[in-house]
């Protein structure tokens, strides 16, 4: 869509078109030559959103070892999922199809194993293929020499474990025993073999259980409230008022680890309805008699304090906020740790130089922004996504890109590095030539996104489908809803004010709805309402 939004980075992409086909062209005929065949190395974490990494300018956390990927290599700045739910964002990495292809559009959906995925592939080209950590897709893992994976949605202390063998308990923090699985599989590989091995976190999934050790981080200290926090959710559509994933309606028992005795009657939502008379604490069931003595020692201080308070309204919100994000926050110091110690296995086993080190989240997730938390809405903040990569023989250090980019992009670059061809129906494009800073004269200028887990599942968020543009974004919500919306991210970057009726954007919303029309055209989406 670029006549919509002439700029100097299109005309030098026009200009430069060219050369940027050569060096492409080049950077090929280079990997074919080289034999020795790049590892992989995809690190995903469970809802960790851009606004808590350091790098992408936090202001609630440092993250130094996620930092390091920045700083040694490339950071993409709108890197965005198409499916902003847990399972779908899976299915897209492993297939490179969008959710109405790859067959699993929502939560409930089990995966179909028996389609290609990018792990069968690299498998049939001579690569180890190994996943550990959260899977979440129902199915037994297909094209993986090794999985060690967890069950469902996993826990976050002394998980169950399944791999080829069976399963079994280990003792400990989920995210730390990822992380020794990593490293343990690669320690036992064939050497000569190259890998592509997928870490995927279970951190920081709700309900936010920190490691022990990092408990008391941020106790002393009150963090600044989001600057939509208190939205009000006029000027859109009924979508953002409808959906049940606000800070205030939160479980004072799941989410906030209040015991019952505590609060008496249970008031929390979040899709499901409101729940009353339940204790809803089987997260404590987790922990054994050690960590739950250290665990109880910590949140009652915590609770004595909701107990003596007495906060109502707005008081009451605030303060689910911050024992909301300062669990958050706990989680993901244990995610830095761990990122560390697989970046330092590499450099001490000599691996660091020829492998590709891949840093995400399966969607982005809010903060407070909007009053909420959770993700689903085509929204900036659960639409983006952290992505940060590492190849020291192909990325120069401290590069940083604005180009659109997707996690449909994963599988295609996968199969790219590793000399492989990409199947004509993988939709994504590999992001080969934006890692050596040769942006593609037809590289894309907007994003298509959709979202279907509605009115099953959680948090009542609308169905709807969208494009976005690196100006403007327009969304239509349907089902039970037909509803527009039009944003200019960069006159209302926190997303308060349609435009969608405004005469002086008609032009605007002209072009992007045509552009969206191509989008799901291109894509073979027939699926949701049609544009009229």
């Amino acid at each position: 869509m670029k006549s919509m939004n002439p700029n100097r980075r299109d005309f030098l992409r026009q200009l430069g078109a060219g050369m940027a086909g050569i060096s492409a062209l080049s950077l090929l005929s280079a990997c074919n030559q080289n034999t020795k065949r790049p590892n992989i190395l995809f690190i995903m974490s469970d809802d960790h959103a851009k606004q808590a990494i350091s790098c992408y300018g936090s202001d609630l956390i440092q993250t130094p070892q996620i930092d390091r990927l920045a700083k040694e290599g490339l950071q993409f700045n709108n890197s965005f999922v198409t499916n902003s739910i847990c399972a779908p964002s899976r299915a897209v990495l492993l297939t490179g199809k969008y959710s109405h292809k790859n067959g699993l559009r929502d939560n409930r959906d089990t995966f179909d194993g028996s389609q290609q995925t990018f792990a069968k592939l690299l498998q049939q080209a001579g690569y180890l293929t190994a996943i550990v950590g959260k899977w979440h897709l129902k199915s037994t893992p297909t094209g993986f020499d090794i999985y060690k994976i967890l069950r469902g949605q996993g826990e976050y202390y002394n998980p169950l474990i399944i791999d080829q063998e069976g399963e079994r308990n280990i003792e400990g923090y989920t995210t730390d025993i990822i992380t020794d699985l990593a490293i343990e599989t690669l320690e036992n590989r064939n050497p000569d073999q190259p890998f592509c091995m997928l870490v995927h976190h279970k951190a920081p999934h709700r309900n936010w259980m920190p490691n022990l050790k990092h408990l008391d981080a941020y106790t002393d200290e009150d963090l600044p409230l989001p600057e939509t926090f208190w939205d009000d959710y006029d000027n859109r559509c009924p979508a953002a008022r409808e959906a049940d994933m606000q800070i205030k309606d939160m479980f004072l028992s799941h989410d906030m680890k209040l015991l019952p005795r505590d609060y008496g009657t249970e008031t929390g939502s979040g899709g499901q309805g409101k729940v009353t008379g339940e204790d809803n604490i089987g997260h404590r069931q987790q922990l054994n008699a050690e960590q739950l003595k250290k665990w109880d020692a910590h949140y009652e201080k915590m609770r004595r304090e909701y107990r003596e308070s007495d906060l109502k309204g707005k008081e009451l919100t605030k303060w689910k906020y911050q024992r909301y994000i300062k669990d958050y926050l706990r989680c993901i110091l244990s995610v830095d740790e761990n990122i560390g110690r697989l970046l330092d296995y590499l450099d001490s086993s000599g691996l660091a130089d020829n492998t590709l080190v891949i840093y995400t989240s399966d969607q982005g997730f809010y903060l407070g922004e909007h009053g909420w938390y959770d993700k689903r809405f085509m929204y900036e903040e659960s639409l983006g996504m952290p992505l940060l990569m590492r190849h020291p023989k192909v990325i120069k250090a401290g590069t940083v890109s604005e180009d659109i980019v997707l996690n449909l992009d994963f599988a295609p670059t996968f199969l790219d590095l590793a000399g492989l061809e990409k199947p004509s129906d993988m939709q994504g494009q590999s992001l080969r030539p934006l890692l050596q800073g040769n942006i593609p004269s037809d590289w894309r200028t907007s994003m298509y996104y959709h979202y279907y887990e509605y009115p099953h599942g959680w948090h009542t968020v609308k169905r709807h489908y969208g494009v976005r543009t690196d100006r403007y974004k327009l969304i239509h919500y349907y089902e039970d809803i037909d509803c527009w919306e039009l944003f200019d991210l960069q006159k209302d970057p926190h997303e308060l004010d349609s435009v969608y009726d405004d005469p002086a954007y008609a032009d605007i919303r002209k072009e992007l709805t045509a552009e969206l029309k191509r989008l799901r055209a291109f894509y073979g989406d027939e699926t949701g309402a049609p544009i009229e």
